[in-house]
């Protein structure tokens, strides 16, 4: 690697740290001109206030016996899109929750949605048409809202060193609402699920890594993998050029993964290092070409078990920029013209509830 480059990228991680954003994003500016690529503009710097993060005490799984008599929720035949909040020792968060018509009837599952950058979950909700598609197949759905307090431009903090691990930070503030949702309605416990975009995307796959005993498959939308990056210089680079895993052990978390091979925000070799994060190199893989309803095409590559399981999909979508695939131009960030990321991403949850520990 070029020493002024290193030397540049060392003076950035510095100038983060002590909270001088500004110089810092003059550093990186410096850095991606030497190696030739585009450098971002103020707009792609998110102004990030490192929260503190506190260590947090264990749970176990929420206390839901999916056998048990479901609690009764009055709902309309339209479902209910209503308001909370959920707080813990590290911080306050609000959100939006859909309650099916069948909300009491059973016990159902649950799909966590995390919101991109400058996004919010009624946003959110428009853009990925996830509301309509839990009216007609019955299941809730829960948008956590992130706080301009912990991020000015409502990313989830995902490259944060002190947000990256279980019992911390927002991954234990996230998990802590889903238990709690949990706990009020009748969920069940095998088939909750989270799916995010951009930086909801890389929270999404931390969550599954850190809570694999809370989620049982992971959804990532233009985001990257856990762990590649720990501080705002790290994560523009990863952004801007592809990240690299840490580790060389796989977590076995159900993933399936959408990235437009034109995302000029997340380059799109992040959702690959995402695949690798979740089934390493030991799976056989089936490539197939499938094309949108709109007219823009994908290759998914479908990872298999020794046994034959599909236990993880990567669906590229050609010409895809930096949207959600098959998305509502009712929200912002995405691109009707893809296949739907929706309707896949809860196909390929719905094949995978969690499985009983051994």
């Amino acid at each position: 690697m070029n020493p002024d480059f290193k030397h540049l990228m060392a003076e950035a991680s510095r100038l983060t740290r002590a909270g001088d954003l500004h110089a810092a994003t003059a550093a990186i500016q410096a850095a991606l001109g030497r190696m030739g690529l585009a450098q971002p503009t103020p707009s792609d710097m998110p102004g990030v206030i490192d929260v503190e993060a506190r260590q947090l005490p264990e749970h176990g799984p929420a206390d839901v016996d999916p056998e048990a008599p479901a609690a009764y929720v009055d709902v309309p035949a339209s479902g209910s899109f209503v308001a909370g909040s959920f707080a813990d020792a590290a911080g306050r968060r609000d959100y939006k929750l859909f309650l099916p018509p069948q909300a009491g009837e059973r016990a159902l599952p649950l799909v966590v949605m995390l919101h991109g950058c400058t996004q919010n979950p009624d946003d959110f909700a428009a853009g990925t048409a996830m509301n309509e598609a839990a009216l007609a197949q019955g299941f809730f759905v829960l948008y956590p809202a992130q706080s301009r307090q912990a991020n000015p431009q409502g990313c989830w903090n995902w490259f944060k060193h002190s947000h990256q691990q279980r019992g911390r930070g927002e991954p234990a503030l996230l998990a802590g609402m889903t238990r709690e949702v949990m706990a009020r309605h009748a969920i069940d416990p095998r088939r909750v699920y989270v799916a995010g975009l951009s930086a909801g995307g890389a929270m999404a796959a931390i969550l599954g890594e850190a809570y694999p005993d809370v989620f049982a498959a992971v959804g990532v939308h233009s985001g990257l993998a856990a762990g590649v990056a720990s501080d705002l210089p790290a994560a523009l680079m990863a952004m801007k050029a592809g990240g690299a895993i840490q580790g060389d052990v796989a977590s076995g978390v159900p993933t399936i993964v959408f990235h437009g091979d034109a995302d000029a925000t997340v380059h799109a070799s992040n959702g690959a290092q995402v695949m690798a994060a979740s089934v390493g190199k030991t799976t056989s893989v089936e490539v197939e070409r499938v094309q949108g309803n709109g007219g823009r095409g994908a290759t998914r590559h479908s990872h298999r078990s020794a046994d034959g399981r599909v236990v993880a999909e990567h669906w590229v979508v050609h010409g895809g920029a930096h949207a959600w695939s098959g998305g509502s131009a009712k929200g912002s960030y995405t691109d009707g013209r893809g296949p739907d990321a929706s309707a896949e991403m809860l196909r390929f949850f719905f094949e995978h509830p969690r499985l009983p520990a051994h």
